[in-house]
């Protein structure tokens, strides 16, 4: 068995709370494991069990007494270091017209193929963490995904859900057959209208650097800057072995403007986007 990984990213955003969960598979040639993280504004956490306790049936993953899925999340986790119980429940999600992968979806050997299940949903419901409680009322929802066997070794990642829409954007640096190249991929759902940057839709990130990324594509360009860098420390796949560590805000301030024909439909900063910059600063 080659490595590999497969896992979930569900995040619930209210006013001035934020919660994002992780559950996953992982192995290698010598042992498979799976994991939830728990990730909030200001702390992180990693559960381990055993490969025996996942399970995968359709769009729902149990990983022992803990489940996800369209509906919501029912979590259940009692170690030394942390105790987590709550459900929370999801409203109808709005998935894509499409796979977030495009043509890439049918390339072989990809490192990491990445899902969107949901731009945005409501989320009702309450957690427990460690006796501080996590309370949703009509918040928002986000949900996607990510398999293969390990994380890119360069990448932008930054989402964020706000009044009238929600956005994800990737940048990453992405091997094939030999070469390099930047991959892109994101989404902008702004009034009830998908607007899809990607690499093969002809998407070109034009600027890397200090915490911001512009991606331009034909007459629609989308920046995202990161103004504080306070990640919390992850752990993510190398082959399959979660034995690398990255760093994600789930909730950090951060800015955002999206403009069609230099027209501006938004310009916005925030407290409340979630961001991993594993770019050089």
């Amino acid at each position: 068995m080659r490595g590999f990984f497969y896992g979930w990213y569900l995040k619930c955003q209210s006013n001035t709370q934020t919660l994002a969960v992780i559950p996953a598979i992982h192995g290698t040639e010598q042992k498979r494991t799976c994991s939830i993280q728990i990730i909030t504004d200001d702390k992180a956490w990693t559960a381990d069990f055993p490969a025996d306790a996942f399970h995968l049936a359709g769009k729902n993953i149990s990983i022992g007494k803990n489940q996800f899925g369209e509906k919501g999340i029912r979590l259940a986790i009692h170690t030394p270091e942390l105790c987590v119980k709550g459900k929370l429940n999801f409203g109808d999600l709005s998935p894509l017209r499409y796979d977030i992968m495009g043509p890439f979806s049918f390339v072989p050997f990809l490192e990491c193929r990445h899902s969107v299940w949901s731009m945005q949903h409501s989320v009702c419901g309450s957690v427990q963490i460690n006796k501080q409680e996590y309370s949703f009322r009509n918040a928002y929802g986000y949900w996607e995904g990510d398999r293969g066997k390990s994380f890119p070794k360069e990448y932008i990642w930054t989402q964020c859900s706000f009044p009238c829409g929600s956005l994800m954007l990737s940048v990453a640096d992405i091997p094939l057959a030999g070469f390099h190249f930047k991959g892109i991929i994101g989404i902008v759902l702004w009034r009830g209208r998908e607007y899809r940057l990607a690499t093969y839709l002809g998407a070109k990130a034009v600027r890397i650097r200090n915490g911001m990324i512009r991606v331009v594509q034909g007459n629609l360009k989308l920046e995202a800057r990161i103004l504080e860098n306070a990640g919390k420390p992850l752990k993510a796949p190398a082959n399959g072995d979660m034995v690398r560590t990255i760093h994600e805000s789930a909730a950090c301030r951060a800015f955002y403007r999206f403009r069609k024909e230099g027209r501006i439909l938004f310009a916005f900063e925030t407290e409340k986007a979630s961001f991993e910059y594993e770019y050089p600063f």
